[in-house]
């Protein structure tokens, strides 16, 4: 394979903030939408993390604590992230919702940008390192126009746009883990970032479990041993931090809050896309339910970790983040649609360079996927009550998402690889993703 030069393409000055624009414009009506909702109906979940703030201002136990009528919403993170909220707790209502609606879209294109940085890199260069042309299509959009498409059209993702509904935090999480595991040379310690997802939502801890099979044994990288004990000292400490700030609190999430399931909300609703939620909604009884989940745990764990760390020593980064944020939402007991937002950086690994058109058509196949609310067609299926198709077919796609993501794993660890070799085969040098 020969080796050749990078030339950066100089485009206009005037292409970003075009671009801005378009993206703007795009999603004006979504941000409008849930913004211009009724009050009690507007960013609840970033009501929860206000009430959790105001709360420690007003020196309230915040697990004792909820959101105003009709939500009712009490606070159910861990006791840094109400340290963390105390801010938010002192803007006025409405510029809480603007600030954080921001920040979901900084942290959205800081996802995007990790995670398609491999077809963002060739946009941006007529050659690739390889000598070879960037084809036509790539040159003709540019790094400011694709990056307005994918950001247009990742914001339309189901997961994504309930980030905006509910003014969620995933995002966020999926941007601070994405960024430390895959960041060149980054300016902060890394496993940092992974420590303070862990210490704000708990389900990020997965990552700890990566870099541990990544950073011990055969084949193991000391890189991921140091950045598995930043990370774990990291969330250790925000975690005990607490305990001396507002110790009360602290004992009553880690003792009492945390043990009760049902402060999350009814764990067979439709929005629960988890393992657990798909089986809790067989109805069976509730002993073989947890035995059942357990074996299922047991067993996506072992296959998606294992094709995790596969993935990294192949370096294929994202797609070992991709299907560690996967194991996020599956393992989980409780795993709602927005926590999802990890599809994106499904769709980077997926996408790769954009080389390969089978890789960025089946891309595209999985975005449509979860643009389209599935689970709800299945609650209408079922609602219909016709006979056999609406108990089989109905639960079926009631549980679109969280079947997908089960066969995403599947076309991340077993069938990406494969393709990437047949793609080698061909006579093209390596995707990158």
């Amino acid at each position: 394979m020969t080796t050749g030069k990078v030339t950066t393409t100089r485009r206009p000055p005037w292409m970003w903030p075009l671009a801005l624009l378009l993206i703007a414009v795009a999603v004006a009506p979504l941000v409008l939408q849930w913004l211009g909702n009724a009050d009690d109906q507007r960013l609840v979940d970033l009501d929860v993390y206000r009430t959790g703030g105001q709360a420690i201002l007003a020196g309230r136990p915040v697990y004792d604590f909820v959101t105003p009528a009709p939500q009712l919403l009490p606070f159910t993170y861990p006791p840094i992230a109400a340290l963390l909220a105390t801010p938010l707790a002192m803007m006025s209502w409405p510029a809480a919702q603007w600030v954080w609606t921001a920040l979901v879209f900084v942290m959205l294109a800081v996802s995007i940008g990790y995670g398609f940085r491999a077809v963002l890199g060739r946009a941006a260069s007529q050659r690739d390192t390889d000598g070879r042309a960037v084809p036509e299509w790539a040159r003709g959009l540019g790094l400011p126009a694709l990056s307005a498409v994918l950001m247009i059209a990742c914001t339309y993702l189901m997961p994504v746009r309930d980030q905006i509904r509910f003014g969620q935090v995933d995002v966020l999480l999926v941007a601070l883990c994405l960024a430390d595991c895959v960041a060149r040379r980054p300016a902060w310690p890394r496993g940092m970032l992974i420590g303070l997802a862990t210490a704000v939502k708990l389900t990020p801890g997965v990552f700890l479990i990566y870099l541990l099979i990544t950073g011990f044994g055969p084949g193991a990288r000391q890189e991921q041993r140091r950045t598995f004990f930043m990370a774990t000292f990291t969330a250790g400490l925000l975690t005990l931090l607490p305990f001396l700030v507002i110790p009360a609190d602290a004992a009553d999430f880690w003792f009492h809050a945390l043990l009760d399931p049902e402060r999350l909300g009814a764990n067979a609703a439709t929005t629960n896309q988890s393992m657990r939620g798909m089986l809790i909604r067989l109805y069976l009884p509730d002993q073989l339910t947890s035995l059942l989940w357990l074996a299922l745990v047991a067993v996506v764990a072992w296959y998606g970790f294992r094709h995790a760390r596969r993935a990294l020593l192949d370096g294929h980064a994202v797609t070992g983040v991709a299907l560690v944020g996967l194991m996020a939402v599956l393992l989980s007991p409780v795993a709602w649609i927005h926590h999802l937002a990890w599809v994106v950086v499904v769709l980077g690994a997926l996408a790769g360079d954009g080389r390969d058109p089978v890789r960025v058509r089946v891309a595209a196949c999985v975005w449509l996927f979860y643009v389209i609310p599935i689970p709800w067609w299945g609650v209408t299926i079922k609602a219909a009550e016709i006979p056999v198709l609406s108990p089989v077919l109905g639960k079926i796609v009631q549980n679109g998402f969280g079947l997908g993501a089960l066969a995403l794993v599947w076309l991340l660890g077993v069938w990406l690889p494969r393709r990437r070799e047949v793609f080698r085969k061909s006579g093209f040098t390596r995707a990158f993703g």
